[in-house]
Formats: structure tokens, C-alpha cells, sequence
């Protein structure tokens, strides 16, 4: 049985933002200014004057269109027209402040809208690891509940439709790694939205940055679809040449944020006509209307009244009467259709496609690929941290059990220290890009915020092992550390968890910094905070009554202690003879500086285990708030420097 076709209305869209300085650089998490920018926007609607007539702007005014089953409507206009705004407002991104959407004459809400449309954004925000299969394959296993082998199937379907059958196996990259070409990077941003088959595909210029080639592949796919399968197609271009632009089934030209024509092509060029322009031969109508927008704007406020007072006045209609007549009566007959139906929501089923374990699993598995072919991640940094360890137990080799070998034992556990903390920035650009990712698919409904928390949690555990390990083995036994084996197993479970702690303040320093200059100076920042009131520059007797919190919440502190604790506690050493006698134990040691004895032992990694889950607990905070409020923040703010 043939799908039912969705028809896209929209009525009187007016979208208005508040431009606002931003007072903090995290603004943007401020609900205080979110509501005042709110109050601004409402007070101008309602004509207060006290507000300041340069802070508003009116993106989008008293917008119409409609999108018709089977074909594909183009928005054109030039820069700043509010053509990725309406996209927007469209998908259900933002909420314009008047103005409905209807779907067959019916209202459909944002979550349910997410099931039945697919949204392309102009960037291509795509795991550029992963290779064309695996990236359907995964957006398919995550927004459809279908069984292995249907799953498999649809996706080999979606590459034959999108002609990517030749590429399947290969990456998809970015500027860095060498992948597939630009076009066929954008196929496959389409693909991802296509997956769970939507009646309707929005895509804000997905002939952006492309040649003329691959962007008439581009829409002639689009062309395609929405025909053979009977697709909505909407799409914003710019300046689309003349093989393309008789693709179109009809045209919606703004300019400041206001139609100047909304119909076909042939409808455009008699306007012009009509409004008394000469085309000239072998040039596009569409850059000639853009060109000629400010001719257009002037006379489309005089050409309407003076045809229906010569239409009154006379009872014959001339081809420029019988145009604008049959426009008014068109949108007349909208209007009434509109507020004389009483629409029932669409019965759309809302939810995810698959459970949280489910989920968990599927994006474990997509990271574990990313992960293992990062070479700057995996495979560096295991040969990073195996050259590491050599080279510290080729310095601190064999050390006496005296007190200057003591000394030089805690000189080196504070230097692992901070190596260890410190040297994981490196992570920071994957978990940038993953976050991008992260809220174009939970903004679709693709997943739980939760359940990628988790998987980036559980995936990075036997990866941080294997470092630990390549680390702690040469180190530990060159040195001359404590040679019982349990105190080894201890001593390679702090690296371990050291090693996360560092991995989860970069997760929840990405989650909240908008790039990689800041997150790298905030990570530094908690490091070096960190380090100073570990105990170790400066004791903890000697730390100010009003910094001695800090000794306390330093990430420093606990493993370090660990460290001394394992190394000198049970060991039996004895750092000083005198007689034959021993004057200083390594037990001694550890009471006069003030650490405890084995009782300390499970405190300190309780501790630490504390640490981890409440970084990743405030990652998961900010994401959620960032996933949720995504729309809101494009909604009411515009930065001004």
C-alpha cells in the first residue's frame, strides 16, 4: 500500500530575536536571560516603547508557503533573507513567537514531527572515521527497530539510492583524513536523515560548497525521491543554476525576511514582467529577481491596490489583474480553510527505537571503532605512555631504600602525577566533535542523552587499562618500587584510575566550553589548581585557613597519597640505620607527614572513584541542558563583541 504524502503549511510565521550583549561567556546558560530576552521580544509586540528599537530584529514577518506532496519547494533570497531561519522553524528547531505549521491540514508537535520529517544542515556533521556503511548502519540500528538482516537490507537499499554503492567501504573524513568527495559526503548527511524513510526532508543549501556537477546530482536525487517515493522536499539554495532551478516545483523568494513571490518559476518571471522589468536573454531569473529585490520590494506595495481598484472600476481583467487576483483568492481560500477546520493530531507513536542497554551497546561499539582508528589516540599514545614508563625507570633506576631514595620516590610519584593529569588534552578535539554529533542525533530522537554518557563512560575503560598497564610495568620494576605483587596490582590500579580521572574532566570540560582554545586553558586551569594544593609544593600545614578546601578537592591529593601509602606502608623498609638499629621506617615517615596507614588505603581510591562519577555526572548535566535548550539558545540570542 502506497504511503500517504505529507503536505507542509505554513501559516503567518513571524519569528523576532532579542540582540543582546552577553554578560558572561556561559550566558547562554543563564535561564534569567533567557527570561528578560523573552520580556523584550513581548513588550515590542506589544508596542512598548521603552525598549531600544536597535535591539530587536524581525527575522522572519507574516511568512506563507506551502509544500505540496511529491515535489520540492526552494527558498532562494540573499544573504540574511531568513532562509535557514525558516528551515528551522520548519524542522521544529526554534519556536517562532506567532504563527502555526500544519501537516495535512493537521498540527503536529515537535517530538512528533521528529518521526515523520528529516532534517540536513548545511555543515556535514559526520564521524569522519567511519566508513559510508557503517555510518547508515549505525543511524539505522539507533532510529529503527528492525531486525538484523532488515536493517541490512534497508541500508544496502538507501546506498543504491543514493549512489554510493562504489564507496560503500570507504571513510567518510574531513579536512584532515582523506575520505570521499564533498558530494558524496553530502549524500550521505541526506542518508542519515533518510534512514527511517520520512515523508518529509528538509535541507538548509545542500549544494553548498559543491561544483555545478555534484550539486545538479544533488537535487536531481532530491528530484527523485520526492517523485518515486513521494517526499515533501524543502531546501534553501543560493543563486541555483538554470539545469537546476527548473528542477523545482515552486519558488519562495524572501528578502528581510518577507515573501516577494511564492510559485512556480514561469509565475516569477511573468511578475517581472508585469512589474514592468526587462529580462534580458540567457540570464537566470533567479539572480535576476535577487539582483532586482529592492525594484520588487518598492512596487510590490503599490501594484496590489491599483489592480483592484482598476479591477472594480472596469469589468474587464487584463493578464496583470487576473494574476493578482487569482493571488489574493488563493490566499483568501488558505486562510478560511485554515480557521474553518478543527485538526486532531497526527497519531504518531513518540519514543525511542530501542531500549538504554540497546543503546548503550550500539554507541559503545561505534566508539570503540573511532577510538581504535584515531592513530593520534590509540595509537601514539600507547607508544606515548610505553615510552613514558622506560624512560622515568631508566632515570629513577634501582633506587636505594634510604632517605634519598625516598626522596626521589615521591619526587617521582608527584611527577606521574602531573605528567598523567596533565597530558590528556589531546582528547579534547574528538569530544568537540562528538558533541556536535551528539546533539543533532538526540535532537531526531535517535537516543538518550544517558546512554551516550554511559557508553563514552565504558568505552574508554579497557583502552585507559591497556595504557595503565604499558606504563606501569616497565616503571614500576626498574625503579625498585615495593616488590610485593599486590602492591604492583595497587600501584597499577591508582595509574588506572588516575588515567580516567584525567579522561573524565576532559568530557565534562568539553561538554561545557564552546571550543578547543578555552577547554584546553580550563583543563590547565583545574590541573595547575589541582597540583598546587596537593600537599607536595606546599604541605598541608602551611596552606591558608581560607585555601585548606582546596587541599581537600584536589585531584592530586588523594592518588599521591595512595602512592606514598603503598610504597612505604607494610613494606617493612627502614630509610635509616644508626647501630645496626633502625631509625626511620617508612611507617614513621608516613605519620609524621600527617598520611595515614593502610586504613587510608580504600578511603583514598573510594575517593578518587567519587571524583570520576561526579565529572561524569556534570557532563551529563550540561549535555542534558545543552540537547534540551539547543533551539533555545538560537532563539533568543544574538552575540555582540
Amino acid at each position: 500500500m502506497k504511503k500517504q504524502g505529507c503536505e507542509i503549511e505554513a501559516i503567518g510565521i513571524n519569528y523576532t530575536i532579542y540582540t543582546h550583549k552577553r554578560e558572561t561567556p556561559f550566558s547562554f546558560f543563564s535561564r534569567k536571560q533567557h527570561h528578560k530576552c523573552i520580556k523584550g521580544v513581548q513588550e515590542l509586540e506589544k508596542g512598548d516603547t521603552n525598549n531600544n528599537p536597535k535591539s530587536i530584529r524581525h527575522v522572519l514577518k507574516d511568512v506563507n508557503c506551502r509544500a505540496k506532496t511529491g515535489e520540492i519547494l526552494a527558498i532562494v533570497g540573499p544573504s540574511g533573507a531568513g532562509k535557514s531561519t525558516f528551515l528551522e522553524v520548519l524542522a521544529g528547531k526554534i519556536e517562532p513567537q506567532s504563527g502555526s505549521i500544519f501537516v495535512n491540514q493537521k498540527p503536529v508537535d515537535k517530538a512528533r514531527f521528529k518521526k515523520i520529517s528529516g532534517y540536513v544542515t548545511q555543515k556535514d556533521t559526520l564521524f569522519p572515521l567511519l566508513t559510508v556503511e557503517e555510518t547508515l548502519s549505525f543511524s539505522a540500528k539507533l532510529r529503527l527497530k528492525l531486525a538484523p538482516k532488515e536493517l541490512s537490507s534497508r541500508v544496502k537499499c538507501l546506498i543504491q539510492e543514493l549512489g554510493l554503492e562504489h564507496v560503500a567501504g570507504a571513510r567518510i573524513g574531513d579536512d584532515r583524513i582523506r575520505g570521499i568527495s564533498g558530494g558524496e559526503r553530502r549524500r550521505v548527511s541526506i542518508g542519515v536523515e533518510l534512514i527511517h524513510d520520512p515523508g518529509v526532508l528538509i535541507l538548509d543549501e545542500p549544494t553548498s560548497g559543491l561544483d555545478s556537477t555534484s550539486a545538479l546530482q544533488i537535487i536531481d536525487m532530491l528530484k527523485t525521491m520526492a517523485v518515486t517515493r513521494d517526499r515533501t522536499i524543502i531546501l534553501s539554495i543560493h543563486q541555483p543554476c538554470f539545469r537546476i532551478m527548473k528542477l523545482f516545483n515552486s519558488i519562495l523568494l524572501l528578502a528581510n525576511g518577507t515573501i516577494l513571490h511564492h510559485g512556480t518559476i514561469e509565475q516569477l518571471s511573468l511578475r517581472l514582467i508585469l512589474l514592468g522589468l526587462d529580462l534580458p536573454f540567457h540570464v537566470n531569473i533567479l539572480e535576476f529577481a535577487i539582483e532586482s529585490i529592492d525594484i520588487i520590494q518598492k512596487q510590490n506595495h503599490t501594484l496590489l491596490p491599483q489592480s483592484a481598484l482598476m479591477i472594480k472600476n472596469s469589468g474587464k481583467f487584463t493578464l496583470q489583474q487576473l494574476f493578482q487576483e487569482s493571488k489574493l483568492i488563493n490566499e483568501d481560500s488558505l486562510s478560511m480553510s485554515m480557521s474553518m477546520s478543527m485538526p486532531m493530531p497526527m497519531p504518531i507513536h513518540v519514543g525511542f527505537a530501542n531500549s538504554s542497554l540497546q543503546e548503550i551497546v550500539i554507541l559503545t561499539i561505534r566508539f570503540w571503532k573511532i577510538i581504535y582508528r584515531t592513530k593520534e589516540l590509540f595509537g601514539f599514545k600507547t607508544l606515548q605512555m610505553l615510552l613514558s614508563g622506560l624512560v622515568l625507570g631508566s632515570i629513577f633506576y634501582n633506587l636505594e631504600d634510604d632517605l634519598v631514595g625516598a626522596q626521589a620516590r615521591v619526587g617521582l610519584f608527584a611527577f606521574i602525577l602531573t605528567y598523567l593529569l596533565s597530558s590528556t588534552t589531546e582528547a579534547l578535539p574528538i569530544f568537540l566533535q562528538e558533541r556536535d554529533i551528539l546533539m543533532k542525533e538526540t535532537s531526531c530522537g535517535s537516543y538518550r542523552v544517558s546512554s551516550y554518557v554511559i557508553a563514552n563512560s565504558l568505552v574508554y575503560l579497557p583502552f585507559l587499562l591497556i595504557l595503565a598497564l604499558l606504563f606501569s610495568t616497565p616503571l614500576y620494576w626498574m625503579v625498585g618500587l615495593n616488590k610485593q605483587f599486590m602492591a604492583f596490582m595497587h600501584f597499577l590500579l591508582l595509574i588506572w584510575l588516575i588515567l580516567y580521572t584525567a579522561n573524565s574532566i576532559v568530557v565534562c570540560c568539553s561538554a561545557l566550553v564552546p571550543n578547543f582554545i578555552i577547554g584546553n586553558s580550563l583543563v590547565c586551569a583545574i590541573m595547575g589548581s589541582c597540583a598546587l594544593f596537593s600537599g607536595y609544593f606546599v604541605s598541608k600545614n602551611e596552606i591558608p585557613n581560607y585555601w585548606i578546601v582546596m587541599h581537600y578537592v584536589s585531584l592530586f591529593k588523594y592518588p599521591f597519597e595512595g602512592f606514598l601509602i603503598n610504597e612505604f606502608s607494610g613494606s617493612g623498609k627502614c630509610l635509616q640505620y644508626m647501630f645496626g638499629m633502625c631509625l626511620a621506617s617508612g611507617e614513621q615517615v608516613l605519620k609524621e607527614e600527617g598520611y595515614g596507614g593502610e586504613e587510608s588505603r580504600r578511603k583514598n581510591l573510594l575517593i578518587m572513584v567519587c571524583f570520576i562519577m561526579l565529572y561524569r555526572f556534570i557532563s551529563y548535566v550540561i549535555l542534558r541542558i545543552r540537547c534540551t535548550s539547543q533551539g533555545g539558545f538560537k532563539k533568543i540570542f544574538i552575540s555582540i563583541r
